[in-house]
């Protein structure tokens, strides 16, 4: 349920601080293969990912996640490309919002069904089998405490599962000695991306990174924004423009390119936050990574064992996928979601297709629908009326 109009902006309690682990299950497998596969500076990498949860936490005072862009950070990291320069101008012209009208929300909650769907895959194929037996013990006892204490503000679970993940960690991947000879400061360095850096950007990445943009990142953050926080009333505009600031500031300190997204405010809702408190106790820990243990980065991978991840990324699919329960109600409504989702989460360039054709499918049905009820017998001659009601 969406939380009280007077509820602080920052706040700092158990139930932020498990909300703060609710996006981890995305986040930290991705910087690491970033890091890895573009072998960058993790001193950049993490320091600046820790600094943009830091801004979005104060800049709106929910759990506002920063994530990194899936589909072309590797490509963009590689190559020192700073993207997404086109946000800011959408934002700033006000044509964000004119998407926002266009789009209707039954696209929205397709998409972030999509989303989902992709999200579970990834947690149950790839993460929770990733060290065998032992893997599955982890991930199962994780699971069991998350299913009896998601949702117990008393008691919130992910601290407890992070300790878990970190405990076996500790006994049976990674020495604690080792972790505490690798510590040391160390500082994001300075980059300048070339004018054909930013001219490749927007080219071979900004534009082809639109609509996946649009839909999870902007329109579907926007959607769950206003489904969980109705009093901040918080626009497209908003978000595109800090959006724009945070990929225009990474790139000159070594940070990937990063976005907004529907899954992550889902996962830290789910896992117990309520202010922008959880990304900024999010955002600590990355900084306290980037600047204090990055010289030991291949160190700390498995300090988070991936199936501990993995389950926390299947609940937060979850929480993605529990938005299309607002649409069950319309048997055509939830239909197009699970058409809308299908197509997102399947076919290439899925959520390009989905935005556009769901766009299109769902505004003809409404116009052929208010068209039956305009024309029904009974309906009187005074047709206006009848499609302003519909």
């Amino acid at each position: 349920m969406p939380v009280a109009a007077r509820a602080p902006r920052i706040r700092f309690d158990r139930n932020e601080l498990s909300g703060a682990f609710g996006d981890i299950g995305t986040d930290f497998p991705l910087l690491v293969g970033m890091s890895l596969a573009a072998k960058l500076d993790p001193a950049g990498v993490f320091t600046m990912f820790g600094m943009m949860q830091i801004l979005t936490g104060l800049v709106y005072g929910i759990p506002m996640p920063a994530q990194p862009l899936k589909a072309v950070a590797v490509l963009v990291i590689a190559q020192r490309i700073p993207g997404h320069i086109l946000y800011g101008a959408l934002a700033a012209t006000g044509l964000l919002d004119v998407l926002t009208r266009v789009v209707p929300k039954v696209v929205v909650r397709g998409i972030q069904f999509g989303l989902g769907i992709q999200l579970s895959i990834l947690a149950l194929r790839d993460y929770v089998p990733a060290e065998g037996v032992p893997g599955y013990v982890l991930g199962g006892i994780s699971f069991v405490i998350i299913l009896l204490l998601l949702g117990n503000r008393r008691f919130p679970p992910a601290p407890l599962v992070i300790l878990l993940g970190i405990g076996y960690a500790l006994l049976f991947r990674v020495s604690g000695n080792v972790l505490i000879h690798s510590a040391g400061l160390h500082l994001p360095e300075l980059t300048r991306p070339t004018t054909q850096d930013i001219l490749t950007g927007f080219l071979l990445l900004a534009l082809p990174q639109i609509p996946l943009s649009l839909g999870n990142s902007i329109l579907a953050t926007k959607q769950i924004a206003a489904d969980l926080f109705p009093e901040r009333r918080i626009t497209t505009r908003k978000i595109g423009l800090t959006y724009s600031v945070m990929n225009l500031v990474n790139p000159f300190l070594g940070g990937v390119p990063t976005c907004h997204g529907s899954g992550g405010m889902a996962g830290h809702y789910a896992f117990g936050a309520r202010t922008g408190g959880s990304v900024l106790l999010y955002g600590a820990l990355y900084l306290a990574l980037g600047l204090f243990v990055s010289a030991g980065f291949r160190d700390i991978i498995p300090v988070f064992p991936r199936p501990v991840l993995g389950v926390i990324l299947l609940f937060e699919a979850v929480a993605l996928l529990r938005l299309a329960r607002d649409t069950a109600s319309s048997s055509a409504d939830f239909s197009l979601v699970l058409l809308i989702g299908a197509m997102a989460a399947s076919l290439p360039y899925g959520y390009l297709v989905a935005l556009v054709l769901g766009t299109i499918v769902a505004r003809t049905t409404r116009r052929w629908a208010v068209g039956l009820i305009a024309e029904a017998p009974g309906a009187g001659g005074d047709r206006e009326p009848q499609i302003r009601r519909a």
